[in-house]
């Protein structure tokens, strides 16, 4: 049976599947009658709507002449987590597929790092300051809704407070201004930050107002490490919700766009005494 909702795991081994038979320059009926499926099973496939086997996927390779063993084993693992649900799948009914896709991004990541111009990335955020962003959203959302984002985030921090997932932020000096939350809560949000930036697993860096050559205003984005290369992916906030990029060329210009980030920001020393004056800027013009 076709499923419905396929996870981002199960779309991007479809993806991946997609891209093998097109590099060996197979149509999908061609494809097809190589390993004993019908076109319409070929492009469910793709599609991420229907599994298959380790055994198929490995005879699809051998069909396609792919010769690169680290991405056929990394695409066999994917397939043999089957039946193994990460945590975010209780909210499926609960919550939109984009926020069930960034926290799967994330779960199964080897390395996250992030880029935000307008707020604190939602890893590090408090439980007060992320409240105060989903109660401003437009329209409003009820209360219990606010509440159940807001516990969902927090639960999404587990993978790098726990220290499993070595994570970056890059965090533009505006993001640390805009006061969504009234001065008390910004302030205590400011000082999480700080202490988050001193754990051994997660740096903290930000690019200030004077930087020159740094990404648009827009380009909020969360760049994940899968076990190879070729499996790393790349989320980004936009007006109608996250976008997901998984192609070669998408993924080259994320890493451009870290390697800026990284040659641009200040030192994670310096990082935390422009954090630490912005807090005390902020007790001090409200106290």
């Amino acid at each position: 049976m076709a499923r419905t909702n396929p996870t981002i795991r199960q779309r991007r081994l479809g993806a991946e599947l997609r891209r093998m038979r097109e590099q060996a320059g197979f149509g999908g009926s061609q494809l097809g009658r190589a390993v004993g499926m019908n076109p319409a099973q070929v492009t469910q496939m793709e599609s991420g709507k229907i599994g298959i086997s380790v055994e198929r996927l490995r005879a699809i390779a051998t069909t396609c002449m792919c010769v690169n063993e680290p991405l056929i084993s990394a695409l066999a693992d994917i397939i043999t987590e089957r039946g193994k649900p990460g945590w975010w799948e209780e909210y499926r009914e609960a919550l939109a597929t984009d926020f069930l896709d960034v926290a799967e991004l994330e779960g199964h990541a080897r390395r996250l790092a992030t880029y935000t111009t307008t707020f604190i990335p939602g890893l590090l955020q408090t439980g007060a300051y992320a409240s105060s962003l989903f109660a401003q959203a437009y329209p409003p959302l009820l209360r219990h809704e606010v509440d159940l984002r807001t516990a969902f985030r927090m639960q999404r921090q587990r993978v790098v407070r726990s220290g499993v997932t070595p994570y970056s932020a890059f965090i533009h000096e505006a993001a640390l201004r805009m006061q969504f939350s009234g001065p008390k809560i910004h302030a205590e949000q400011l000082d999480a930050l700080v202490l988050d930036s001193t754990q051994p697993t997660i740096s903290v860096r930000v690019v200030p107002f004077g930087a020159e050559s740094v990404p648009s205003p827009s380009e909020n984005f969360t760049y994940a490490q899968g076990p190879i290369t070729e499996l790393d992916a790349a989320q980004m906030d936009t007006g109608h919700g996250g976008q997901l990029f998984d192609t070669p060329a998408h993924l080259a210009r994320f890493r451009a766009l870290l390697a800026q980030m990284d040659a641009t920001a200040l030192s994670e020393e310096k990082s935390r005494d422009l954090i630490q004056s912005i807090k005390e800027e902020t007790e001090t013009n409200h106290g």
